[in-house]
């Protein structure tokens, strides 16, 4: 396992654990490693202080260690799964979908040419850019999943 420090393009960071450097190269090319704080998945690696050990030898870990640390890691990443899969139900129930017309719908409720209400959908970078240049405030949902989009 590794330990990235990660920044993605709105400039917030983050530590993200990968299984080696290929799994987050392969994760990263298909936008499956999203921020955390705005789910932006244009992400990369951040500069970091190496991690040096100290010169005394540590024990080795023993297999039942290593099965146990990886069940905890596990069971994180369903919690943090399940919470999202919350927030997205949540947003579902109770916003409505406008679809591909959300940044037209989010810049017509922001310059009050319609009704203030929770919307959801999709937007392109470009449109998204195009929000935070105007000031409207909006969050992407982070994928619950490879199925999402």
């Amino acid at each position: 396992m590794i330990v990235y420090q990660l920044r993605c393009s709105n400039g917030h960071e983050f530590e993200a654990w990968f299984r080696d450097s290929g799994t987050f190269d392969q994760q990263a090319k298909d936008g499956d490693v999203a921020c955390p704080q705005c789910g932006d998945v244009h992400v990369c690696k951040a500069l970091m202080a190496p991690n040096i050990a100290p010169s005394r030898k540590r024990a080795p870990v023993s297999p039942e260690e290593s099965d146990s640390a990886e069940r905890r890691a596990q069971e994180v990443a369903e919690k943090i799964l399940e919470a999202v899969g919350n927030i997205r139900s949540h947003v579902e129930k109770n916003f409505d979908n406008v679809g591909d017309e959300f940044a037209e719908e989010a810049k017509r409720i922001y310059y009050g040419e319609v009704e203030e209400r929770g919307i959801y959908g999709n937007a392109t970078d470009e449109e998204a850019e195009e929000l935070k240049e105007e000031g409207i405030e909006f969050y992407r949902l982070p994928p619950t999943g490879r199925g999402d989009s």
